[in-house]
């Protein structure tokens, strides 16, 4: 008998993140093949997380969680961002 050790709830919390997370990525993907306008996509993405709180909060709390959420997820994405190539001027 294998005996696996239960998650605690921050364990739990993260696996239920990284699974939404893999299907947010998935719907991503479908949305890159329907449409190559990367702002019609950014645009639509924001309008599922509006209507995700719909009629629970008001916009600007809506606004302010995202805002919160950039706010976390820049370092990040700035530490791994690819350099810009550097210009040679002759």
């Amino acid at each position: 008998m294998i005996l696996r050790k239960m998650p605690t709830p921050i364990e739990q919390n993260f696996n239920d993140y990284k699974k939404a997370e893999k299907k947010a990525l998935e719907i991503l993907a479908e949305m890159k093949a329907s449409s190559p306008k990367k702002g019609d996509i950014e645009l639509a993405l924001l309008v599922a997380i509006f209507e995700l709180h719909k009629g629970e909060l008001p916009a600007e709390t809506i606004g302010a969680i995202v805002q919160g959420h950039l706010k976390q997820l820049l370092p990040h994405y700035a530490s791994n961002a690819p350099r810009p190539a550097k210009t040679v001027v002759s």
